[in-house]
């Protein structure tokens, strides 16, 4: 069953954030994720506002958890430190 990671993101330092940029693809290429969602135009009627949002889809919940997990994921997610509020929650599809 296919399991999605919906990420909200707001970027606050764009030259630090692309260093996330360049090294994320690496571990969602190696889980097989396929972005649904990213970036765009986006209306937030309830809780907190975020500027970007994504949907990114795995083939499932092991393959999502894996991917954040994974060695790839952490390197990119510590370069993005410090330079976007993010807020990821993964979840399985019906």
């Amino acid at each position: 069953m296919p399991a999605y990671w919906i990420a909200h993101v707001t970027v606050t330092d764009p030259a630090q954030y692309s260093g996330y940029q360049a090294l994320a693809p690496l571990a969602f290429a190696k889980f097989g994720a396929k972005f649904l969602a990213r970036g765009g135009a986006s209306d937030s009627p309830e809780g907190a506002g975020f500027e970007r949002h994504v949907l990114i889809e795995f083939p499932d919940l092991q393959a999502a958890r894996a991917c954040y997990a994974s060695a790839e994921y952490q390197a990119a997610r510590a370069a993005r430190t410090g330079a976007a509020e993010v807020m990821i929650t993964m979840v399985e599809g019906v």
